[in-house]
């Protein structure tokens, strides 16, 4: 991973892993302290809950597994493939996610576990999003792969081998984006309450639109075959 990735993938995947680290810790932060944008604790506590009969947190944490997974779905339907290469349908995913974490922002504030839903649901679409490239994976919205390459990369190191310094740079400013966001985003959320959603909702908009203009705009200057 990140051996041939384009400069504007290196870019996009650390702003990205900013805006999951935001959506995280406000999610975290809220009335229910569910995380939504990765999901091994979600399933972890999924297993406690069913253990302890707490039917109520079951389909919560149910819910948020099922959204994010919609999200991916979605993605997938829109993207179609598994390269990264410059395309339109990444500005339409990006645009969606805006909305999704503004019309998050209303249902939060009246504690419901929607607004959670679609939180999730704007973090699977983001994943899904970024996928493969030259063979090798980059995700956004957690961090045990990107800690699991720094540690290979160490392990390779202590034994003499050639150390992979642009995979473990791209893991370093992943990690980095998403750690900035979710102090941003503790920090928004401490002045702002739910509307600190604006932020990552605005960023992911607004490049979303940006893009999709950048598009239509090269392809006006492109002459007709």
């Amino acid at each position: 991973m990140g051996l041939h990735l384009p400069r504007w993938v290196w870019i996009g995947a650390v702003l990205l892993a900013c805006v999951a680290g935001m959506v995280n810790v406000i999610g975290y932060l809220g009335f229910e302290h569910q995380a939504v944008s990765h999901l091994t604790g979600t399933t972890s506590l999924l297993g406690a809950a069913i253990a302890h009969g707490d039917g109520r947190a079951v389909i919560h944490l149910w819910g948020v597994l099922i959204a994010f997974c919609l999200g991916a779905m979605l993605s997938g339907l829109i993207i179609q493939d598994q390269t990264l290469q410059l395309g339109r349908r990444y500005g339409v995913v990006l645009a969606l996610e805006a909305a999704l974490l503004l019309a998050a922002i209303p249902l939060f504030k009246q504690e419901q576990i929607w607004g959670a839903l679609l939180a999730a649901v704007a973090c699977g679409l983001q994943n899904a999003m970024v996928t493969t490239y030259s063979g090798a994976a980059v995700r956004t919205t957690h961090l045990s792969g990107m800690f699991t390459d720094l540690g290979i990369g160490l392990g390779h190191l202590l034994r003499g081998m050639p150390l992979p310094v642009r995979r473990l740079t791209l893991s370093g400013l992943i990690i980095s984006g998403f750690l900035g966001g979710g102090v941003l985003g503790a920090w928004l959320y401490r002045h702002l309450g739910y509307d600190a959603l604006l932020a990552p909702a605005l960023l992911t908009g607004g490049t979303g639109v940006g893009y999709v203009l950048y598009r239509q705009w090269q392809r006006t200057k492109t002459p007709a075959a």
